[in-house]
């Protein structure tokens, strides 16, 4: 390190560097040698028989070598966005719900619960480790249904996370800490955040079949054939609903077929359900994966978001639970997920929680938030329709473009590659991740022609 120093500083001179002189504000002579100071640092100039010879101290970074971090995949998607001036442009990319003016859509449900906060004058003490009490019980029984046996047998250790993502770390430092060795299975491809996620955690994880580029569809042989291959007790990470980024999810019948293969291979499946009620609006329909497992005896991990269902995407709420064999594993589980959270972030935000458990706890609030999420999913079905329609009508190629309407959710996986992505950014100013997924909950009916032109003009005249 000090060679480095010396070495930067025998060639460089610093850009800030000032000189100020040091008697009545002129430069001091002596001799050949004019000199002058700056505080610490010195500029000198020495004149000895034709030679003129420069010593110049400089000041580096210690942090010189951190290097530049490349954008966010998805997130980078919405800064180049904003830099475009074009009055053409669509923002395909992050998943975040849109009105079918593109506006944010704020619940009415949210603000009736903010509302209340207000009135009841809730304070904003800390809240315990693991979280809201009343959030804690509401998110339990909206994922497995508030008459579910686990939770009777309090056979579940639920606890309030920093949204889906935060949610999802926690779990993984559980599975770094008390299962040693363990490995992940990831789908392919899968949200950009989930290798990172276990990658910081230092879990192991390698990656199972699921896209099949040939029928843009499931390769559910493929996926079956990777978790039977995969070393007993691993984790699988599965999507409840929506899979992200495809819209590709399992039948009710693929479903009991991993079920069965992960009971018999000792598996441990870990569930992110994201989009609960916003896939197909129904709330019962989009948790039946996890309650399919959890109806089974087998032992699952679920993470869950708040975010995309109650677009509380600011407020980072989620909650990672445990569901396991008997009450006392669910307390030591919790007892864990505590005091991993504790040195994380010490305890998690009140108000989110808050509005969670008044609405889910609140039967006016319930089925108002069910009626806006309805509203909501069938926004975007309307718009995967029209989409669908304005691609048929417009391609005469013979190309089947079914599958956008056989995916579900906020996303549709259009297949097109890393070019022809950029070919849909660079021409005709739709911003999209480079896997060729866009978030219909971007899009506005209006729109959808010209997206139309877009995915065409891509698909046929870029490789």
């Amino acid at each position: 390190m000090a060679s480095s120093f010396l070495s930067a500083a025998s060639h460089a001179v610093s850009p800030s560097c000032s000189l100020s002189t040091t008697h009545k504000g002129k430069p001091m002579l002596g001799g050949n040698t004019l000199r002058f100071h700056k505080g610490p640092n010195s500029f000198s100039s020495s004149r000895s028989r034709g030679r003129i010879s420069m010593a110049v101290a400089v000041n580096v970074s210690r942090f010189e070598g951190i290097p530049m971090a490349p954008p966010d995949p998805i997130l980078g998607v919405s800064e180049a966005f904003k830099a475009d001036n074009s009055d053409v442009k669509l923002n395909l990319g992050v998943g975040a719900y849109r009105t079918e003016e593109l506006q944010p859509y704020v619940l009415n449900v949210v603000k009736k619960a903010e509302n209340l906060m207000l009135e009841r004058g809730d304070n904003k003490e800390y809240l315990p480790i693991e979280g809201l009490a009343a959030f804690n019980k509401a998110t339990a029984e909206l994922l497995l249904g508030a008459d579910n046996p686990a939770i009777k047998q309090q056979r579940v250790a639920t606890v309030q996370g920093l949204s889906g993502t935060g949610s999802l770390r926690l779990g993984a430092a559980l599975i770094e800490r008390y299962f040693p060795g363990a490995k992940v299975l990831i789908s392919a491809p899968t949200w950009g955040n989930h290798k990172n996620i276990f990658n910081d955690a230092s879990v192991p994880w390698s990656e199972y079949r699921y896209y099949d580029p040939k029928t843009v569809g499931l390769d559910f042989e493929g996926m079956i054939e990777d978790i039977k291959s995969a070393p007993e007790g691993s984790f699988i990470l599965l999507h409840g609903c929506a899979h992200n980024p495809t819209g590709i999810d399992p039948t009710p019948e693929q479903w009991e077929k991993i079920a069965d293969l992960i009971e018999e291979k000792n598996h441990i499946p870990f569930f992110d359900v994201a989009y609960q009620g916003f896939a197909s609006g129904s709330l019962d329909e989009d948790a039946a994966s996890v309650r399919l497992f959890v109806a089974r005896g087998i032992e699952v991990l679920v993470a869950q978001s708040y975010s995309k269902n109650l677009g509380l995407y600011a407020e980072r709420i989620g909650a990672i639970n445990v569901i396991s064999s008997s009450p006392e594993s669910a307390a030591r589980e919790t007892s864990q997920l505590k005091r991993i959270a504790r040195p994380m972030y010490s305890n998690p935000p009140v108000h989110g929680a808050r509005i969670v458990a008044d609405v889910v706890g609140n039967p006016v609030l319930f089925n108002e938030w069910k009626a806006e999420m309805e509203m909501m999913a069938g926004r975007i079905k309307n718009v995967r329709q029209q989409l669908y329609d304005s691609i048929t009508s417009k391609d005469k190629s013979g190309k089947d473009w079914s599958f956008i309407l056989k995916q579900i959710g906020m996303f549709s996986f259009t297949g097109l590659n890393k070019n022809q992505s950029d070919n849909m950014t660079n021409k005709w100013h739709v911003y999209m991740t480079k896997d060729g997924r866009i978030s219909l909950a971007g899009l506005s009916l209006a729109k959808c022609e010209y997206l139309a032109d877009a995915i065409i003009d891509s698909y046929h005249n870029v490789s």
